[in-house]
């Protein structure tokens, strides 16, 4: 069983994220802020990261940054999930801090679900943290 992490901090979009990923039979496991999705990786080693942005204590750009600056978690893909307006800089930023993708929170629950799959799928082999 595939497991992701959700670091979101709003308990509303963590219960709309985990209603449409359930479906896919996947581990959820959540964190509330950037630090907390950093000890939840070395904790739980999940294949995918979905990644809020705008957070506490650490926002998403660092998070990926850092994530993908290590070599024990670079291969982890992570998905940039925001509520901003998706802009031309916000694309640039989050491919600049290693994203493997980036969607709104505005997209079609169907969309979020094929780009999970497709991230879950290009995942490598496991990662020990």
């Amino acid at each position: 069983m595939n497991k992701v992490l959700v670091v979101e901090d709003e308990l509303k979009q963590q219960l709309i994220i985990f209603k449409i990923l359930k479906t896919l039979g996947l581990k959820i496991i959540f964190a509330d802020n950037g630090l907390e999705a950093l000890e939840q990786v070395k904790r739980h080693s999940p294949d995918l990261v979905v990644l809020d942005i705008i957070m506490p204590r650490m926002n998403g750009y660092e998070v990926c940054r850092r994530l993908k600056a290590n070599q024990n978690t670079q291969a982890i893909p992570i998905l940039m999930y925001s509520a901003k307006k998706t802009e031309d800089c916000d694309l640039y930023w989050a491919n600049k801090q290693g994203a493997d993708a980036y969607l709104s929170k505005l997209c079609h629950p169907h969309e979020l679900l094929n780009t999970v799959k497709c991230l879950l799928r290009k995942r490598s082999k496991p990662i020990s943290v």
